[in-house]
């Protein structure tokens, strides 16, 4: 991936056009961190998006002993934060003196839900209550509209089961080698779209989409030539780990317009 960043990098793109650049729709992948002063999936890494005005927020969902959904990706804060607790194992209370920048999704909710655009990703864990967990979730997010304010992402199509409160078309599965197969489920169930790499995300799959009436999501844009390709290629969501820099570029390009 780092290889195929470089080479699209250095690849002169066309600048995009007026309503391509009005129409961008930016998603900072975990927030805008670093893991040093800011740390991904954190309510302070959210902020930084969205008061750069960046379109949508990607964040992961594990939960506690106790069933309430905290955004982390991964199943204990070893990575991130130092610290080999695992998420599951602890009642929330437990996990806020350990970890105590994990934020619930309901917390997200009040922070960010109906100003910037959810993209939250179900992670595969235990559940040992999904029904009770399904009730959950949708108490939730009840004040959001599905679609409007919030998709959910999965790399295994089978979690959006854990959601089925939500309709089919806020559901986007996230292809790695297996596009072809994602592609077809998607269009097959009628789901929102389809995320993935933006070099395997190609032509032949945007048009199926699109003119299915379904948007397209790539990632991870870092470069300007990656912005302005994604954005000629009429990507719907370009998800970045450099969202905020990426929205800075648009808002000069507009400036400039």
């Amino acid at each position: 991936m780092a290889a195929a960043d470089g080479v699209v990098a250095a690849l002169p793109q066309r600048r995009p056009s007026r309503s391509a650049l009005q129409h961008c729709r930016l998603v900072s992948h975990r927030g805008e961190h670093d893991n040093h002063s800011v740390y991904e999936n954190t309510l302070a890494a959210f902020r930084l998006a969205r008061d750069a005005g960046v379109w949508g927020i990607e964040c992961d969902i594990h939960w506690t002993r106790d069933l309430v959904p905290v955004v982390i990706h991964d199943p204990d804060g070893a990575r991130v934060f130092g610290d080999a607790s695992v998420v599951a194992a602890l009642d929330f209370k437990e996990l806020r003196k350990r970890l105590p920048l994990v934020p619930s999704l309901a917390e997200l909710v009040d922070e960010c839900g109906g100003r910037t655009h959810l993209m939250i990703e179900i992670k595969p864990a235990a559940h040992p209550e999904p029904n009770r967990q399904r009730e959950i979730l949708a108490a939730t997010l009840e004040t959001l509209n599905a679609v409007q304010d919030y998709h959910f992402l999965a790399l295994d199509p089978s979690l959006f089961a854990q959601v089925s409160f939500a309709p089919p078309a806020s559901y986007l599965p996230v292809a790695e080698l297996n596009v072809g197969a994602l592609s077809e489920l998607a269009l097959a169930h009628h789901y929102g779209g389809l995320t993935g790499h933006y070099l395997l995300l190609g032509r032949h799959t945007l048009n199926a989409h699109h003119s299915f009436g379904q948007q397209i999501g790539t990632g991870h844009i870092g470069s300007r030539n990656a912005l302005y390709r994604e954005l000629n290629r009429g990507v719907e969501w370009l998800f970045s780990n450099n969202a905020v820099a990426m929205q800075g570029l648009v808002d000069q390009l507009l400036a400039q317009h």
